[in-house]
């Protein structure tokens, strides 16, 4: 019986897939495909981008972006994090092949998604060094925090705090406001 030979997908690959809902992603040449997110994902995300934007857009440290997005580095990478901060040199260029210094990667949860946001895509923002990635599980009401060093994530269970590089200050960010009911 012949077997099925795997396919291994190019970002020119993903980018050529049809715009069917899905967000289809490659790392390493693994299709990742999540269907769209729950209520609570969006919820969790947009307040996210609320406390994160302002924060960086006063003090210039960068923009804050959500999905869909076109980050790349690699033919065989594309990857589009929830939420995440780049570089404001980088967002200046309005250029997706540009991006590559991401301050901070933001990835909730969903259940298609559970596997590639806690290991797949954590194993490559680390790799590529982004100095922070956050993992929200709004199901839990927690946040694992990733370096690129962490063997293990710091679990917060009450405050997110983010102190990027050359910030005068760092961010709090209570996770009993951002998980709040409507």
């Amino acid at each position: 019986m012949p077997m099925a030979v795997p396919l291994y997908y190019s970002a020119d690959m993903v980018r050529s897939l049809p715009d069917d809902g899905n967000r289809y992603e490659t790392v390493r040449g693994e299709l990742l495909v999540t269907p769209v997110p729950r209520l609570m994902h969006q919820r969790v995300v947009l307040r996210l981008a609320r406390f994160l934007a302002a924060y960086v857009e006063p003090l210039v440290l960068g923009e804050v972006l959500a999905s869909p997005a076109d980050i790349s580095w690699g033919d065989d990478i594309l990857v589009q994090p929830d939420l995440f901060v780049v570089a404001i040199d980088e967002a200046r260029t309005l250029d997706w092949t540009r991006i590559k210094s991401l301050l901070l990667a933001v990835e909730v949860l969903s259940p298609s998604s559970t596997r590639a946001d806690r290991f797949t895509k954590r194993r490559l923002y680390q790799e590529v060094g982004v100095p922070l990635y956050w993992v929200v599980d709004a199901d839990q009401r927690l946040v694992e925090a990733w370096t690129p060093q962490a063997t293990f994530p710091a679990f917060e269970r009450e405050q997110l705090t983010w102190h990027p590089e050359g910030a005068p200050r760092a961010l709090h960010i209570s996770l009993a406001e951002l998980f709040k009911p409507l």
